[in-house]
């Protein structure tokens, strides 16, 4: 069985531009996100800079903000307030 690899070390991706949202809080509980010179998208724990990165691609990512606008993922908040 193979090793099963999510993300690749962000520390390989080069120079980017992170950034994260302005409601993030001293605590480092924080994604980041990089637009990547192909076009797509590199995701982040803002803690673990070095860490592996998850690479979407824009469209990947366009319809995970949507849904999270639309509320489809609210019952996780309801379960992490436990």
């Amino acid at each position: 069985m193979s090793m099963i690899y999510n993300g690749m070390p962000s520390s390989q991706l080069g120079r980017q531009d992170w950034r994260k949202s302005r409601h993030s809080n001293p605590s480092g509980n924080c994604v980041e996100i990089a637009l990547l010179s192909d076009g797509r998208v590199a995701v982040r724990n803002s803690r673990h800079t070095c860490g592996p990165a998850l690479i979407l691609s824009l469209q990947a990512m366009a319809a995970f903000l949507r849904s999270v606008k639309e509320g489809e993922f609210d019952d996780l908040l309801d379960e992490a307030e436990k």
